[in-house]
């Protein structure tokens, strides 16, 4: 779980969510990244109010609950589809993991880490940014096709800060349609070459503008790298010297 700065639009990783491969229990702990995030301005979660213990729980904590849409409204099956997953794979954590888990009464987002330490990964992610490209980019992006490639564009070398774009092309022209996510902008240090971007799918609406764009990501690290392997995702505090937290469970907000 990442935090962005609502002043200086800082993106920084905070916590870590996992769950069992048969979801019968949850955990939550901070990561390194919090501490960066409280010198910014972060307070620990209302939810997570102690940042040096783990929390356990037989249910999805409401803090993340509440991101996802219950099966039994009617949209369910239209949210999978967007997001590219079967009925099968509603797993509540795989759906965070994919959309991104956004609200417009936080700053706070989901995203996923790639399993095991394997030197190649594919990863899906909603293109950001499409509310804000100019009239004629946004033509292009409606058109776009499964399976069509984007390219990435590095941006302004001179600015660390700056955010990888992806491109499509159109005949001659080249349009920026939106940009990378921050964490895998964060990681692009890794990678033996730019990524491989296709589109995985396009939604018509009412699909929210957020999740208009899906697109699907190879990426190739360096010989010996691991994906994501930042000091920031490290836990403020081992698992063998927390105390974990057992969480009773919570009822979801309707």
């Amino acid at each position: 779980m990442a935090w962005r700065d609502p002043l200086s639009s800082r993106w920084f990783p905070v916590g870590c969510l996992e769950s069992d491969s048969d979801a019968q229990h949850y955990r939550f702990y901070y990561i390194k990244g919090a501490e960066q995030a409280v010198k910014a301005g972060f307070a620990p979660l209302a939810s997570f109010p102690e940042t040096h213990i783990w929390y356990l729980s037989e249910q999805l904590f409401p803090l993340f609950a509440n991101r996802v849409p219950p099966p039994s409204r009617p949209e369910f099956r239209d949210y999978l589809q967007w997001l590219d997953l079967r009925v099968t794979e509603s797993d509540p954590v795989a759906i965070l993991a994919r959309s991104g888990g956004h609200r417009v009464t936080d700053t706070l987002e989901i995203f996923p880490l790639p399993e095991g330490q394997t030197e190649e990964y594919l990863i899906y992610f909603p293109l950001d940014g499409l509310s804000a490209i100019p009239n004629e980019a946004a033509t292009r992006a409606v058109q776009l096709t499964p399976d069509e490639p984007l390219r990435v564009n590095f941006g302004d070398p001179q600015d660390p800060n700056a955010r990888y774009t992806v491109q499509v092309r159109a005949d001659r022209t080249i349009y920026d349609i939106g940009s990378l996510p921050q964490y895998l902008h964060l990681d692009r240090n890794r990678w033996l070459a730019m990524p491989h971007i296709e589109v995985a799918r396009v939604n018509c609406p009412p699909a929210p503008i957020q999740f208009r764009v899906l697109c699907k990501a190879q990426i190739t690290l360096r010989p010996g790298s691991k994906p994501f392997d930042w000091p920031d995702l490290k836990p403020i505090v081992h698992v063998n010297v927390a105390r974990f937290f057992h969480l009773a469970p919570a009822q979801v907000q309707p």
